[in-house]
């Protein structure tokens, strides 16, 4: 019988990839998700039966223990990007993760696989690159042989990145630099993250080791960009906003339902997000995890913001 990989968080971004990846190289994959009901659309990605939804809440470890139950790996891929009332960093990413894994290890899990952030830093000034860094910690003492991804800015059609400065480049007549448009960013296809999830559960990583995750380019914030104005036929016009005041803006919106940003993720911002010196020479690298020709975002990136030309998309078609 094909091995079985139970994903938490598999309905998400990166999840949903990642169950199409395992289910291709030919694993049983059990998502184990808070709803689900509304876990139906990944059936589909594999046979009949090879792909099904159980609930589960990292927050409640009797279900968690549960939903590892008989599973030959598991991964946890549950995150929030912002911090807010029961789905707070510290009871995600890491009380959370420490549930899993211990469920995982207690379970007799033979791989146990945490995605997490290029941004984890204990010593961090936002709390959500301070929780995935405390996170680490918690699944590594659970789960000594455990292995830990931290992507860079993940892009693909779902994403929250290029997507969302597309959307602000159709309406509005400036964009914002922060901090000057300086930081850096290694941009990795979620395809490129689901591929190196399962070299992990494959057992080509070496266990207790954090992996550093980054694709082909290296680009400021204004490069990510000049990219989404090129890809969607905009113009706009930019205006620095130093960190002090775009921490105040992002202060000022916090009743909105929808935030552009939040004060953290300014915080953030102030970091670059590549991969380090140490990460290459010590081989802790996609590339080490076998993943050696990533995509480039010119490849992948057009076809999902065309909806966001000023004609709308398919226009070019019409000339």
């Amino acid at each position: 019988m094909a091995k079985l990989v139970t994903l938490f968080g598999g309905d998400g971004f990166i999840g949903r990839h990642t169950v199409r990846e395992l289910a291709r190289a030919g694993y049983r994959v059990r998502v184990a998700v808070r709803r689900p009901d509304l876990a139906g659309h990944l059936q589909p990605m594999g046979t009949v039966g090879q792909i099904h939804a159980v609930q589960a809440n990292i927050r409640f470890p009797a279900s968690v223990e549960a939903a590892v139950a008989g599973s030959d790996a598991v991964v946890n891929l549950v995150a929030v990007l912002q911090s807010s009332g029961k789905q707070s960093f510290n009871a995600l990413h890491i009380d959370g993760a420490r549930a899993v894994a211990r469920a995982a290890k207690a379970a007799g899990v033979s791989h146990f696989v945490q995605v997490s952030g290029l941004g984890a830093d204990l010593k961090s000034r936002s709390e959500y690159a301070r929780s995935k860094a405390a996170g680490e910690q918690a699944v590594l003492k659970e789960f000594p042989e455990a292995v830990v991804l931290r992507p860079s800015v993940v892009f693909g059609p779902e994403d929250d990145f290029f997507n969302r400065f597309a959307g602000m480049a159709a309406m509005a007549p400036v964009l914002p630099l922060i901090g000057g448009g300086k930081t850096k960013f290694q941009p990795i296809y979620v395809g490129d993250v689901a591929r190196a999830i399962r070299a992990a559960v494959d057992g080509l990583a070496h266990g207790g080791t954090i992996y550093e995750l980054g694709g082909p380019e290296t680009l400021t914030f204004r490069e990510c960009l000049d990219r989404v104005q090129r890809y969607t036929g905009r113009d706009r016009g930019y205006v620095s906003l130093p960190f002090w005041l775009a921490k105040i803006q992002a202060a000022l919106t916090w009743p909105l339902p929808k935030r552009p940003l939040t004060v953290d993720q300014v915080r953030l911002l102030q970091k670059d997000s590549i991969v380090s010196d140490a990460a290459m020479s010590e081989h802790r690298t996609l590339d080490d995890l076998g993943v050696n020709d990533p995509q480039y975002i010119d490849a992948v990136v057009p076809q999902y913001l065309e909806r966001f030309m000023p004609k709308g998309q398919y226009s070019h078609y019409r000339g």
